[in-house]
């Protein structure tokens, strides 16, 4: 088949958008919104990232510089951890927009996250909704849908079909063409986030999950170029064919993502936050009170250090028991709380997973799993947010627990209020604040986040040779017609 017939018929195409007011305004109306959704999150996101990293170096050194106190004292006054945003955050924010991205790291307590970027809607205007990721998922493809949904249906109704069968034009190398045009019109379109991933990659994100990422989206809009232009030649007029795509969008781009999240909520119900909380004070509540040393649930602990020691006075023990008690107490709430928080997770994820599950049943959901899992803005990643920085509240409160053990006499400890001089004795050197590390935050690996968006991948290919198929077998039917 020669490729020459195939560039006329697309260059005609344009020509007749160009002649076409429709097909202008619709031009400049998708251009004008993916560059202003693509400019405002990338201005928005970079401004969240340099003040939360901002913020992240000024509790840490906030921490740090406090003077001497108890240790216990420490472990209250706590941290502050600010999750940054990863890189391709610019093009789909995600889960980023709805989950918390700052945590107060604390004894005894596991915090939620709090302050989603959703509180600053009303600084970033009009376009604080319109990410990239949503204006090509949902509102691009409709563009094509103004511009291309005659493609093929306006020839019957000009009667120029009769030309092209005259012209020995054939079926496929007419639909071909007009698909070869809408297609060159979404990649016109891809230009803003082709610009907003090379600022990924400035950013630090990986040269391939931005290649990925883009023939993905092209992929996802090469779909939706075929069936406006299978569609146009199934129809029997424009009339028709125009219906047909807004009832299509409409089901596969706001439909059946809601549906598919519906579903997940019905079938994988999450339990109720008052419910778990009542649980899990319960279940602390048998582990015994840490700020009291003399707590039953510590006897256990009492005989089997004085029995390691040899001694018969905890007051007699080379190590603080207060400490002892504070350490263990720690560790065995934390466990307890845990096992609550990966049960939370878990049910999230299943939900998350069901929805992935339903990707086939329409390329804009397949499309949006894509997106947020190269982009790592999915669940998994705020989920390693909240495991990272629980990780790093039990690291420097046992640190600080250990400190209370090793380096503070039970005397003292037992006596802080009996007076100043008293209180002075019972407090450890500012050096050791020096033990709280470095909130880790990286996003997922690059060879995760390629195998986990595969399928999704592989799916927007399917919907595409689909939509190829159907285009070519409508084309064929108008031609036997002739």
């Amino acid at each position: 088949m020669s490729i020459q017939p195939i560039l006329i018929i697309a260059k005609e195409e344009w020509r007749y958008w160009r002649r076409s007011q429709l097909g202008i305004v619709a031009g400049l109306a998708l251009l004008l919104i993916v560059i202003a959704s693509t400019t405002s999150t990338i201005v928005q996101v970079e401004a969240e990232r340099s003040l939360r990293e901002n913020f992240q170096t000024s509790a840490e050194e906030t921490f740090k510089e406090q003077p001497d106190r108890h240790p216990h004292r420490m472990v209250h006054y706590g941290h502050y951890v600010f999750r940054a945003p990863a890189p391709l955050a610019i093009i789909d924010p995600g889960v980023d927009v709805h989950t918390g991205t700052i945590m107060f790291l604390e004894g005894h307590r596991q915090n939620s996250a709090v302050f989603s970027p959703r509180y600053a809607a009303a600084q970033a205007g009009p376009f604080a909704e319109l990410t990239p990721a949503f204006a090509y998922q949902i509102l691009v493809p409709l563009l094509l849908v103004i511009i291309g949904f005659a493609a093929i249906s306006r020839e019957r109704e000009g009667k120029t079909d009769y030309l092209l069968v005259s012209s020995a034009v054939s079926p496929t190398t007419l639909w071909l063409g007009k698909t070869l045009a809408l297609t060159s019109v979404a990649l016109v379109a891809l230009l803003p986030l082709a610009v907003g991933l090379v600022f990924g990659v400035l950013q630090g994100e990986s040269a391939g999950i931005a290649i990925v990422f883009f023939l993905g989206y092209l992929v996802y809009l090469a779909c939706w170029s075929s069936l406006i232009t299978a569609v146009s030649a199934w129809a029997r007029n424009s009339s028709l064919s125009l219906s047909l795509l807004l009832a299509s969008w409409v089901l596969l781009c706001v439909i059946m993502p809601r549906l598919a999240s519906t579903v997940a909520s019905s079938v994988i119900p999450l339990d109720g936050k008052i419910v778990k909380d009542l649980e899990m004070t319960r279940a602390l509540r048998e582990l015994g009170d840490g700020h009291n040393a003399n707590d039953p649930a510590f006897e256990r602990l009492r005989a089997q250090l004085l029995e390691q020691y040899q001694v018969d006075d905890i007051e007699d023990l080379p190590v603080n028991f207060r400490g002892v008690v504070a350490s263990t107490s720690e560790a065995n709430l934390t466990e307890v709380l845990n096992e609550f928080a990966d049960e939370r997770m878990e049910q999230e994820k299943a939900q998350s997973n069901l929805v992935h599950w339903m990707s086939p049943l329409s390329p804009a959901l397949a499309a949006k799993s894509f997106s947020v899992q190269l982009a790592s803005t999915d669940l998994k990643q705020h989920h390693r947010f909240l495991r990272d920085a629980e990780a790093l509240r039990f690291d420097f409160v046992q640190k600080l627990n250990q400190l209370h053990v090793e380096d503070l006499a039970y005397e003292d400890d037992i006596r802080r209020n009996e007076g100043d001089e008293a209180n002075q004795r019972a407090r450890v050197s500012a050096a050791n604040w020096r033990l709280l590390e470095t909130f880790p935050w990286q996003p997922n690996s690059t060879a995760d986040r390629l195998a986990e968006s595969l399928p999704q991948l592989l799916i927007l290919l399917f919907w595409w040779m689909g939509a190829a198929l159907f285009g070519a077998t409508g084309t064929q039917r108008l031609f036997k017609e002739k």
